[in-house]
């Protein structure tokens, strides 16, 4: 992709992961709980990537 749609699919990945795990965690579901904390990961990973990207183009 490119730096700024890496960043911002990170953010978003970011969002939804966390929203998830606090969804899991208020109705004891630790499945979505789990899922939330991958996503959210994969959000970091993309953010991450994207700050790389920003750095070697320099």
């Amino acid at each position: 992709m490119g730096e700024i749609k890496d960043r911002a699919k990170g953010f978003m990945d970011e969002t939804i992961g966390k929203t998830k795990r606090a969804i899991g965690a208020a109705i004891d579901r630790p499945d979505i709980k789990a899922e939330g904390d991958m996503q959210e990961a994969k959000g970091d990973a993309e953010k991450a990537k994207a700050r790389l990207e920003g750095k070697l183009k320099r």
